[in-house]
Protein backbone atom coordinates (compact mmCIF):
# COMPACT_ATOMS: atom_id res chain seq x y z
CA UNK A 1 0.00 0.00 0.00
CA UNK A 2 1.00 3.46 -0.98
CA UNK A 3 1.99 5.67 1.66
CA UNK A 4 2.12 9.74 1.03
CA UNK A 5 4.53 10.28 3.72
CA UNK A 6 7.65 8.12 5.19
CA UNK A 7 9.45 7.99 8.70
CA UNK A 8 13.06 7.69 6.98
CA UNK A 9 14.96 11.05 5.82
CA UNK A 10 18.53 12.06 4.45
CA UNK A 11 19.70 15.22 5.91
CA UNK A 12 23.27 17.29 4.79
CA UNK A 13 24.93 18.89 7.68
CA UNK A 14 25.37 22.80 6.74
CA UNK A 15 29.27 22.53 6.93
CA UNK A 16 29.97 25.30 3.68
CA UNK A 17 26.92 27.07 4.49
CA UNK A 18 26.75 30.98 3.32
CA UNK A 19 24.93 33.21 1.14
CA UNK A 20 24.50 32.08 -2.40
CA UNK A 21 24.92 35.00 -4.97
CA UNK A 22 24.04 32.53 -7.66
CA UNK A 23 20.46 31.20 -6.10
CA UNK A 24 19.85 35.14 -4.58
CA UNK A 25 18.83 36.17 -8.52
CA UNK A 26 15.82 33.98 -8.22
CA UNK A 27 15.07 33.76 -4.92
CA UNK A 28 14.04 36.75 -2.81
CA UNK A 29 13.55 34.52 0.15
CA UNK A 30 17.49 35.25 0.88
CA UNK A 31 18.96 37.95 2.72
CA UNK A 32 22.52 38.98 2.82
CA UNK A 33 24.53 37.84 6.24
CA UNK A 34 24.59 41.24 7.59
CA UNK A 35 21.22 40.87 8.80
CA UNK A 36 21.78 38.05 11.17
CA UNK A 37 25.35 37.48 11.55
CA UNK A 38 28.77 39.42 11.16
CA UNK A 39 31.13 37.23 9.58
CA UNK A 40 30.85 34.25 7.45
CA UNK A 41 32.19 32.09 10.43
CA UNK A 42 29.75 33.03 12.67
CA UNK A 43 27.11 32.28 9.73
CA UNK A 44 28.20 28.54 9.24
CA UNK A 45 28.28 28.26 13.44
CA UNK A 46 24.83 29.14 14.06
CA UNK A 47 23.63 26.89 10.99
CA UNK A 48 25.55 23.85 12.31
CA UNK A 49 23.58 24.82 15.74
CA UNK A 50 19.87 24.80 14.38
CA UNK A 51 21.06 22.13 11.93
CA UNK A 52 22.40 19.78 14.99
CA UNK A 53 19.10 20.41 17.27
CA UNK A 54 16.35 19.74 14.37
CA UNK A 55 18.06 16.50 13.31
CA UNK A 56 18.29 15.62 17.36
CA UNK A 57 14.82 16.93 17.62
CA UNK A 58 13.31 14.69 14.76
CA UNK A 59 15.30 11.63 16.01
CA UNK A 60 13.53 12.15 19.29
CA UNK A 61 10.13 12.20 17.59
CA UNK A 62 10.62 8.56 15.88
CA UNK A 63 12.36 10.08 12.87
CA UNK A 64 15.15 7.83 11.33
CA UNK A 65 17.84 10.30 10.16
CA UNK A 66 20.30 9.63 7.75
CA UNK A 67 23.44 12.08 7.29
CA UNK A 68 24.88 12.82 3.98
CA UNK A 69 28.21 14.07 4.02
CA UNK A 70 29.35 17.68 2.54
CA UNK A 71 31.48 17.70 -0.39
CA UNK A 72 35.39 18.01 1.00
CA UNK A 73 36.45 19.41 -2.60
CA UNK A 74 34.32 21.94 -3.36
CA UNK A 75 32.29 24.81 -1.40
CA UNK A 76 28.52 24.13 -1.72
CA UNK A 77 26.48 26.76 0.67
CA UNK A 78 22.91 25.19 -0.42
CA UNK A 79 23.76 21.80 0.56
CA UNK A 80 22.27 21.80 3.57
CA UNK A 81 18.74 21.72 1.03
CA UNK A 82 19.32 17.85 -0.22
CA UNK A 83 15.90 17.68 -1.38
CA UNK A 84 16.39 20.01 -4.46
CA UNK A 85 18.83 17.17 -6.76
CA UNK A 86 17.41 14.08 -5.97
CA UNK A 87 14.07 12.09 -4.82
CA UNK A 88 13.11 8.33 -4.52
CA UNK A 89 10.02 6.52 -4.66
CA UNK A 90 7.82 3.73 -3.78
CA UNK A 91 8.18 1.84 -7.36
CA UNK A 92 12.45 1.67 -6.89
CA UNK A 93 13.36 4.62 -8.62
CA UNK A 94 15.77 7.11 -7.52
CA UNK A 95 15.65 10.65 -9.86
CA UNK A 96 18.82 12.82 -10.54
CA UNK A 97 17.58 16.47 -11.40
CA UNK A 98 18.54 19.12 -13.41
CA UNK A 99 19.65 22.25 -11.45
CA UNK A 100 19.51 25.61 -12.77
CA UNK A 101 22.72 27.09 -10.90
CA UNK A 102 26.04 26.19 -11.46
CA UNK A 103 27.40 26.31 -8.10
CA UNK A 104 24.39 24.00 -6.84
CA UNK A 105 25.04 21.12 -9.29
CA UNK A 106 28.09 20.63 -6.93
CA UNK A 107 25.49 19.32 -4.46
CA UNK A 108 24.78 15.95 -6.35
CA UNK A 109 26.66 13.01 -4.98
CA UNK A 110 25.76 10.01 -6.95
CA UNK A 111 27.84 7.31 -5.63
CA UNK A 112 27.69 8.63 -2.28
CA UNK A 113 24.21 8.48 -2.13
CA UNK A 114 23.92 5.19 -2.97
CA UNK A 115 26.56 3.72 -0.79
CA UNK A 116 24.88 5.29 1.62
CA UNK A 117 21.16 3.56 0.71
CA UNK A 118 23.14 0.68 0.94
CA UNK A 119 23.90 0.83 4.55
CA UNK A 120 20.96 1.89 5.20
CA UNK A 121 19.34 -1.47 3.79
CA UNK A 122 17.91 0.36 1.04
CA UNK A 123 19.49 -1.10 -2.33
CA UNK A 124 18.47 -2.16 -5.47
CA UNK A 125 17.35 1.49 -7.03
CA UNK A 126 16.75 2.35 -10.59
CA UNK A 127 18.73 5.52 -11.38
CA UNK A 128 17.30 7.83 -13.70
CA UNK A 129 19.55 10.58 -14.17
CA UNK A 130 17.94 14.07 -16.26
CA UNK A 131 20.85 16.48 -15.32
CA UNK A 132 21.82 16.29 -19.30
CA UNK A 133 18.51 17.99 -19.73
CA UNK A 134 20.23 21.50 -18.32
CA UNK A 135 22.47 21.69 -21.55
CA UNK A 136 18.67 22.41 -23.08
CA UNK A 137 17.99 25.22 -20.39
CA UNK A 138 15.57 22.40 -18.83
CA UNK A 139 15.34 22.46 -15.16
CA UNK A 140 13.18 21.22 -12.35
CA UNK A 141 14.63 20.97 -8.99
CA UNK A 142 12.93 17.82 -7.52
CA UNK A 143 10.84 18.13 -4.17
CA UNK A 144 11.24 22.05 -4.37
CA UNK A 145 9.85 22.29 -8.40
CA UNK A 146 6.98 19.59 -7.59
CA UNK A 147 4.38 18.34 -5.18
CA UNK A 148 3.55 15.08 -4.64
CA UNK A 149 0.49 13.04 -3.39
CA UNK A 150 2.21 10.35 -4.28
CA UNK A 151 -0.77 7.76 -3.15
CA UNK A 152 -2.52 9.10 -6.37
CA UNK A 153 0.53 9.57 -8.14
CA UNK A 154 -0.85 13.28 -8.61
CA UNK A 155 2.47 16.10 -9.05
CA UNK A 156 1.78 19.63 -8.84
CA UNK A 157 4.57 21.93 -10.06
CA UNK A 158 4.13 26.28 -10.26
CA UNK A 159 6.52 27.73 -13.28
CA UNK A 160 9.54 29.32 -12.23
CA UNK A 161 13.24 29.37 -13.51
CA UNK A 162 13.44 26.68 -11.42
CA UNK A 163 10.95 24.75 -12.97
CA UNK A 164 10.27 24.12 -16.91
CA UNK A 165 6.85 23.11 -18.05
CA UNK A 166 8.55 20.89 -20.36
CA UNK A 167 10.95 18.55 -18.05
CA UNK A 168 7.75 18.54 -15.42
CA UNK A 169 5.90 17.14 -18.41
CA UNK A 170 8.61 14.52 -19.00
CA UNK A 171 9.33 13.31 -15.54
CA UNK A 172 4.99 12.71 -15.61
CA UNK A 173 5.25 10.74 -18.21
CA UNK A 174 8.64 8.80 -16.50
CA UNK A 175 7.04 8.01 -13.30
CA UNK A 176 3.42 7.56 -14.54
CA UNK A 177 2.03 10.60 -12.57
CA UNK A 178 -0.66 13.18 -13.72
CA UNK A 179 0.96 16.46 -14.08
CA UNK A 180 -0.93 20.07 -12.54
CA UNK A 181 1.29 22.49 -14.09
CA UNK A 182 0.07 25.89 -12.95
CA UNK A 183 1.29 29.22 -14.26
CA UNK A 184 1.88 31.95 -12.41
CA UNK A 185 1.71 35.58 -13.68
CA UNK A 186 4.73 37.61 -14.35
CA UNK A 187 4.09 39.49 -10.74
CA UNK A 188 5.08 36.67 -8.73
CA UNK A 189 7.09 34.87 -11.02
CA UNK A 190 10.35 35.51 -8.77
CA UNK A 191 8.52 34.27 -5.71
CA UNK A 192 7.18 30.88 -6.64
CA UNK A 193 11.07 30.46 -7.32
CA UNK A 194 10.12 26.82 -5.79
CA UNK A 195 6.88 25.00 -5.63
CA UNK A 196 7.84 24.04 -2.19
CA UNK A 197 7.33 27.77 -0.69
CA UNK A 198 3.79 27.82 -1.86
CA UNK A 199 2.00 24.76 -1.25
CA UNK A 200 2.40 21.39 0.74
CA UNK A 201 0.43 17.87 0.64
CA UNK A 202 -0.25 16.06 3.34
CA UNK A 203 -2.35 12.32 3.38
CA UNK A 204 -5.63 14.18 4.06
CA UNK A 205 -4.63 17.92 3.72
CA UNK A 206 -3.00 20.68 1.41
CA UNK A 207 -1.53 24.28 2.04
CA UNK A 208 -2.00 26.47 -0.60
CA UNK A 209 -1.37 30.24 -1.34
CA UNK A 210 -3.84 30.90 -3.63
CA UNK A 211 -2.61 34.75 -4.15
CA UNK A 212 0.12 33.92 -6.32
CA UNK A 213 -1.97 32.23 -8.52
CA UNK A 214 -4.05 35.48 -10.74
CA UNK A 215 -5.72 33.42 -13.31
CA UNK A 216 -9.37 32.31 -11.89
CA UNK A 217 -9.39 29.16 -13.87
CA UNK A 218 -6.08 28.06 -12.41
CA UNK A 219 -7.22 28.75 -9.23
CA UNK A 220 -10.49 26.55 -9.46
CA UNK A 221 -8.18 23.83 -10.84
CA UNK A 222 -6.00 23.47 -8.19
CA UNK A 223 -8.55 23.36 -6.15
CA UNK A 224 -11.25 21.23 -7.76
CA UNK A 225 -8.03 18.81 -7.57
CA UNK A 226 -6.91 19.01 -4.38
CA UNK A 227 -10.93 18.60 -3.10
CA UNK A 228 -11.20 15.66 -5.58
CA UNK A 229 -8.08 14.34 -4.14
CA UNK A 230 -10.04 14.19 -0.55
CA UNK A 231 -8.07 17.12 1.02
CA UNK A 232 -8.50 19.41 3.24
CA UNK A 233 -7.55 22.74 1.51
CA UNK A 234 -6.17 25.39 4.07
CA UNK A 235 -5.09 28.77 2.15
CA UNK A 236 -2.37 30.72 3.32
CA UNK A 237 -1.56 34.53 2.45
CA UNK A 238 1.18 35.63 0.78
CA UNK A 239 2.38 37.47 3.46
CA UNK A 240 2.27 33.99 5.05
CA UNK A 241 4.23 32.34 2.59
CA UNK A 242 7.04 34.80 3.25
CA UNK A 243 7.12 33.27 6.73
CA UNK A 244 7.57 29.75 5.00
CA UNK A 245 4.19 28.46 6.08
CA UNK A 246 3.79 26.53 2.72
CA UNK A 247 7.02 25.34 3.69
CA UNK A 248 6.21 22.64 5.84
CA UNK A 249 5.58 18.47 5.49
CA UNK A 250 3.95 15.57 6.79
CA UNK A 251 5.97 12.82 8.22
CA UNK A 252 5.22 9.37 9.75
CA UNK A 253 7.35 8.11 13.08
CA UNK A 254 8.40 4.68 13.30
CA UNK A 255 5.21 4.13 14.96
CA UNK A 256 2.88 5.00 12.75
CA UNK A 257 1.61 8.62 13.96
CA UNK A 258 1.85 11.43 11.83
CA UNK A 259 4.18 14.38 12.42
CA UNK A 260 3.48 18.39 10.73
CA UNK A 261 7.30 20.01 10.62
CA UNK A 262 7.79 23.00 10.02
CA UNK A 263 9.98 26.19 11.46
CA UNK A 264 9.31 28.18 14.32
CA UNK A 265 8.73 30.88 11.94
CA UNK A 266 6.26 29.21 10.19
CA UNK A 267 4.56 27.98 13.42
CA UNK A 268 3.98 31.73 14.83
CA UNK A 269 2.38 32.70 11.46
CA UNK A 270 0.06 30.21 11.26
CA UNK A 271 -3.32 31.69 12.87
CA UNK A 272 -5.03 29.47 15.37
CA UNK A 273 -8.10 28.43 13.24
CA UNK A 274 -5.25 26.96 10.83
CA UNK A 275 -3.11 25.40 13.03
CA UNK A 276 -6.26 23.82 14.66
CA UNK A 277 -6.84 22.34 11.55
CA UNK A 278 -3.26 21.23 11.01
CA UNK A 279 -3.50 19.48 14.47
CA UNK A 280 -6.49 17.12 13.05
CA UNK A 281 -4.19 15.40 10.80
CA UNK A 282 -0.96 14.95 12.53
CA UNK A 283 1.24 16.78 15.77
CA UNK A 284 2.57 20.20 14.43
CA UNK A 285 6.47 20.12 15.86
CA UNK A 286 8.59 22.81 14.77
CA UNK A 287 12.49 24.04 14.70
CA UNK A 288 14.41 27.55 15.26
CA UNK A 289 16.41 27.66 12.39
CA UNK A 290 16.61 31.36 11.33
CA UNK A 291 19.80 31.67 9.78
CA UNK A 292 18.98 28.88 7.41
CA UNK A 293 16.11 30.81 6.55
CA UNK A 294 17.05 34.30 6.52
CA UNK A 295 20.55 33.25 4.25
CA UNK A 296 19.42 30.11 2.63
CA UNK A 297 16.08 31.39 1.77
CA UNK A 298 15.10 27.52 2.42
CA UNK A 299 13.23 26.34 5.37
CA UNK A 300 12.37 23.01 7.27
CA UNK A 301 11.13 20.89 4.19
CA UNK A 302 13.97 22.51 2.08
CA UNK A 303 16.24 20.48 4.54
CA UNK A 304 14.48 16.99 4.14
CA UNK A 305 14.93 14.39 1.67
CA UNK A 306 12.69 11.89 2.21
CA UNK A 307 13.35 7.75 1.53
CA UNK A 308 10.87 5.67 0.36
CA UNK A 309 11.44 1.77 0.27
Amino acid sequence: MLQQSTSHIIMVRPDHFGFNSQTAKTNPFQHIPTTVHKSAAEIRHAAIGEFTKMVEELKQHGIEVSLLPSRLDVTTPDAVFPNNWFSSHHDGKLIIYPILTQNRRSERQIEVLLTLLQQMGVANYEVIDLTKDEENGLFLESTGSMIFDRVHKVAFAMASPRTIKKEFEKWCSLMGYEGVFIQSTEKHTKAVYHTNINMSIGSEFAIVCFEVIEDKAEREKVLNKLEGLGKEVISISFEQVYQFCGNILELSTKSGEKIIIMSETARKAFTQEQRHHLEKYGTIVSFSIPTIEEIGGGGVRCMVAEIFR
